[in-house]
């Protein structure tokens, strides 16, 4: 697009009543969850940031296997799992798989919303606050993305840091980022709001 009409479309959009630009923003954040939602039965890949669990990063002296030791869901975070479980089995998407970094709150998010089918994966452990390797795990985690073939979805319940590094996006607690193939690659299909 050339400079003049992209000042143009800038002058249009910053000319449209506030109540013009909510609407096209919703009616973006609709087929973007449309978008979602058709690449997810298509077979696709769901990102989920683990539920809500108050507070940020994990207490000193956090131990994995120990989740007294860790941040974990709250009640609203458990509602809020089993709504996601709920909203896909809703929408009629078969999960043909689901992995889990080994934190309390990303296990504990797969296993409300998909009761016994949960398996650990430490390519989705949180890298957060200098644990382990982001370069790496990132590497190993696209890798397995790459190699999903279904049948049906792949839900991954993971962190924020994995799931910017892999995608760009900086999801909300309970946000999935979902992906679809595209050649040889994988390209973000849309969002799933908490």
């Amino acid at each position: 697009m050339n400079t003049d009409r992209a000042g143009a479309a800038r002058r249009h959009l910053l000319a449209m009543p506030a109540a013009a630009l909510l609407a096209l923003g919703v009616g973006q954040a609709r087929a973007s969850e449309d978008a979602a939602w058709d690449a997810l039965r298509a077979g696709g890949i769901a990102l989920f940031r683990h539920a809500s669990a108050p507070g940020g990063g994990d207490p000193p002296g956090m131990r994995l296997g120990d989740c007294s030791t860790q941040r974990n869901l709250d009640e609203a975070g458990r509602d809020q799992a089993r709504r996601i479980g709920e909203a896909i089995r809703a929408r009629g998407v078969p999960v043909g798989a689901v992995l889990t970094s080994r934190w309390c709150r990303t296990t504990e998010t797969a296993e409300l919303a998909f009761p016994g089918r949960a398996a650990a994966e430490p390519a989705f452990d949180s890298f957060f606050g200098g644990r382990g390797s982001a370069e790496e795990q990132t590497a190993a985690a696209r890798r397995i993305l790459l190699r999903w073939n279904g049948p049906g979805a792949l839900f991954v319940s993971t962190h924020q840091v994995n799931i910017t590094a892999l995608t760009g996006v900086f999801p909300a607690s309970g946000e999935g980022v979902v992906l679809r193939r595209e050649g040889d690659g994988l390209v973000v299909a849309g969002r799933i709001r908490p």
